[in-house]
């Protein structure tokens, strides 16, 4: 927690450390990290208890669809990581256990994304990229050497 500032005029801050940020955290808004977790609900919804739960119900059951749709997608074609996370979006409007989730996953794709763009692994991914390419090119020359190309509709029937 900060207690105050050596400056005069501004206001000290304290830190909840939920995500281990420092009070220093700001995004872009200006808004910390920290602040806006709950439930993103109108206030005339939050200020009665039965009409909030069947809020919270409706909007687990649509994020629920989402990623249902988005996993199965992850083997057919189509966006799938994308529409996971749009859904784990839709439930980060209601609940905190999945704003954090988003907020880990935002900050280990941009730690990744720091690290891709490394010089060093760039350069180390070029080259096993190069290999791995040499290596199955070789391979479908030497198919290609010992088999030939036999197009499907030339086979002779047996």
């Amino acid at each position: 927690m900060n207690t105050g500032s050596d400056e005069p005029g501004e206001v000290a801050v304290a830190s909840d450390g939920a995500a281990g940020e420092t009070p220093d955290e700001t995004r872009s808004d200006g808004a910390r990290d920290g602040q806006g977790l709950g439930s993103k609900a109108p206030e005339f919804i939050k200020a009665r208890r039965a009409l909030h739960l069947s809020w919270q119900v409706g909007v687990f059951v649509i994020g629920l669809a989402v990623v249902v749709a988005g996993i199965i997608m992850l083997p057919l074609p189509g966006p799938g990581w994308f529409v996971i996370f749009g859904g784990m979006a839709i439930w980060a409007t209601e609940f905190i256990w999945a704003q954090l989730v988003l907020r880990w996953t935002k900050r280990k794709v941009t730690e990744a994304a720091q690290r891709a763009l490394d010089p060093a692994v760039r350069r180390r991914n070029i080259v096993l990229t190069s290999i791995g390419l040499v290596i199955v090119i070789a391979l479908v020359a030497v198919y290609l050497w010992k088999f030939g190309v036999v197009m499907p509709w030339k086979i002779k029937d047996q």
